[in-house]
């Protein structure tokens, strides 16, 4: 209910019917109340009591009472004062199950009347939508029973530090995944790294073949320009040749005896 404002949660605080109020006498100090329907903080510093004539008459909807070693009139004096308020549910928490009550019990208002509820944890108050029970439990770092809200499926609302500690449950398990995926990440990062290096391996392979192919294809062009040329020389010296027979043909001499 952190975000409702029309409810409030009175502990230790005096409550004021009107007979009360003029006589300026409290009325009664519950342990624990809470009321539906009201601020749920009044003025600048909260409420120091709790008035009805203040508050609309809205009385409240439960009202719990702590029995401590000294009895304090819970099964009788108080029951009845709580009845005549007109409170729908009222709850005697009883942690040594002392005066032969239950450790927890809860009483409903009926015709102005309270009758005892069924032992059956925890209690649900169909008006709030919450149950009441027992639960063990560490709160101020104190491990004990305590009393506590349940929901509509009789699951306990964890205690303060047992939200804490689910926080930094889900936190751990939270920095855990992010961990783990900055590894498969990192991991991924040296992949691709080393697919890089040997794309680029590769690359300076493939571009030492093309250079060496192309340094084979200018000795090779080189070799075929010498051929070339030597057929050249050769037709040039073999056309010189045929030139001097002819000529010496012309003058007479015999050209066999220069003849290979």
């Amino acid at each position: 209910w952190h975000n409702r404002q029309d409810w409030f949660f009175g502990v230790d605080m005096g409550i004021y019917d009107r007979k009360g109020q003029h006589d300026r006498k409290v009325t009664i100090v519950p342990d624990g109340f809470l009321s539906l329907g009201v601020v749920r903080r009044k003025g600048q510093y909260g409420r120091s009591s709790y008035v009805l004539a203040e508050e609309n008459n809205i009385v409240p909807t439960l009202a719990l009472e702590y029995l401590s070693k000294t009895y304090g009139g819970e099964y009788d004096s108080k029951l009845a004062v709580y009845a005549q308020l007109g409170v729908p549910y009222y709850v005697v928490y009883n942690p040594e199950g002392r005066r032969g009550h239950q450790r927890l019990e809860m009483y409903h208002l009926e015709q102005g009347n309270y009758q005892l509820q069924p032992t059956c944890e925890p209690f649900w108050i169909p008006e709030i939508e919450l149950g009441i029970g027992r639960v063990q439990g560490i709160l101020s770092g104190i491990r004990m029973e305590w009393l506590t809200w349940f929901d509509r499926l009789g699951q306990a609302y964890p205690l303060p530090e047992e939200v804490i500690e689910n926080l930094r449950v889900k936190v751990q398990r939270q920095q855990g995944r992010i961990a783990k995926l900055e590894q498969l990440a990192q991991k991924e990062r040296s992949r691709a790294e080393m697919a890089e290096f040997l794309a680029q391996q590769e690359r300076s392979q493939a571009q030492q073949e093309r250079s060496r192919a192309e340094m084979a294809e200018f000795l090779a062009q080189q070799e075929r320009s010498q051929a070339q040329q030597e057929r050249s020389r050769a037709e040039q010296e073999r056309l010189a040749r045929l030139q001097l027979i002819d000529r010496l043909k012309q003058m007479g001499i015999d050209s066999s005896l220069w003849d290979d």
